[in-house]
């Protein structure tokens, strides 16, 4: 689905902007509009669930090891059940996947069946729950490849560049929720007063240029000596942007990816030893982030090509993940070429 050429003026609810949407598009069905509003109450709900989580005694953890061999928090359960619970039941979904969950997430069979498919990170970042830190919910949506029925895994295992719409929620200083449907990022901040989402970033574009860097450097002394050459080159002022580079690195991925969004910069996490095809998942944190950044102009990669062209095998594939702005992106994409492995 891409964007109209219509104005996107700030204040505008969710509702409104997605109504607004729908009208350009006289074949729409309704079922993609209907299925964002489900994301977005999720959201709310969550997001009224983050903010009181000290008070509730909701933080900490549940005693469960998620599929990836992690500890759940209480919130992460919680994440998860509120998204799933809110987006099986409305008939626009043949089956969803979720990071924490091993298995395609099917529609039980009281529910109909849709055209979508949903891939979630109900809450990204968890592990800094206890210490405030901002988190966030990464989702993608795929149009089903199956022609009817429940959803089979080969409805999910779809590369990025074939996603309908992707985005994120970040839970923060205020809850933003920033998506892309193609053409065009649109960020909405959730008014507590009010309980709506007003668009406050319309047609988002990151800087092609930035001076922050992103990443984890207590790994650095297992990456491979080109990304190593990397962080040196923008620390010494030798990047694209002719000076030394900031290191800002929250060790939340949707709050690290939002702020380059806004600001320029890079996100990087590089191979190491112990994680030789890379960290990061695929379809639930790599490929919605990259459809966003390239929708505003940046870039998303493995080292070795587009993110977004990426071929999944597996539910739980992890890729190496360079993103952010262009220029900065392309310099390890050249690195990529000139140091061998």
């Amino acid at each position: 689905m891409g964007e109209p050429n219509g104005v996107h003026e700030k204040g505008m609810t969710f509702t409104q902007h997605m109504a607004e949407m729908q009208q350009e598009f006289p074949e729409a069905s309704g079922e993609f509009t209907a299925l964002m509003q489900e994301i977005m109450l999720s959201a709310k709900i969550i997001s009224r669930e983050v903010r009181k989580a000290g008070l509730a005694d909701a933080l900490g953890l549940t005693g469960h090891v998620n599929v990836q061999g992690e500890a759940v928090q209480y919130l992460d359960e919680f994440a998860n059940q509120t998204i799933i619970r809110n987006v099986h039941h409305g008939g626009h979904l043949c089956a969803l996947s979720s990071e924490e969950n091993e298995d395609l997430i099917e529609i039980p069979d009281r529910y109909p069946t849709g055209k979508y498919t949903l891939t979630i990170d109900p809450l990204d970042g968890s592990s800094n729950i206890d210490a405030n830190v901002s988190i966030g919910t990464i989702w993608s949506i795929h149009r089903r490849r199956t022609p009817e029925g429940p959803g089979q895994i080969e409805d999910v295992l779809q590369p990025g560049r074939d996603q309908v719409a992707a985005g994120y929620v970040i839970y923060g200083s205020s809850t933003i929720l920033v998506y892309t449907s193609g053409a065009g990022v649109h960020g909405f901040t959730l008014d507590p007063s009010i309980g709506e989402f007003l668009l406050s970033h319309p047609n988002l574009r990151t800087p092609e240029i930035g001076l922050i860097y992103s990443t984890n450097e207590g790994h650095s002394a297992s990456w491979h000596p080109r990304d190593q050459q990397a962080v040196e080159i923008w620390k010494s002022g030798r990047g694209p942007g002719g000076k030394p580079y900031s290191a800002r690195y929250i060790g939340s991925l949707v709050a690290d990816f939002h702020r380059n969004l806004l600001y320029g910069g890079v996100f990087l996490y590089p191979p190491t030893v112990s994680h030789r095809e890379g960290k990061l998942r695929l379809l639930s944190e790599a490929a919605p982030l990259a459809m966003v950044c390239e929708a505003a102009g940046g870039l998303a990669s493995t080292g070795r090509g587009r993110i977004l062209d990426v071929i999944p095998t597996s539910l739980h594939q992890r890729v190496p993940l360079y993103i952010g702005s262009r220029r900065e992106v392309e310099l390890i994409e050249r690195l990529y070429r000139e140091i061998p492995d």
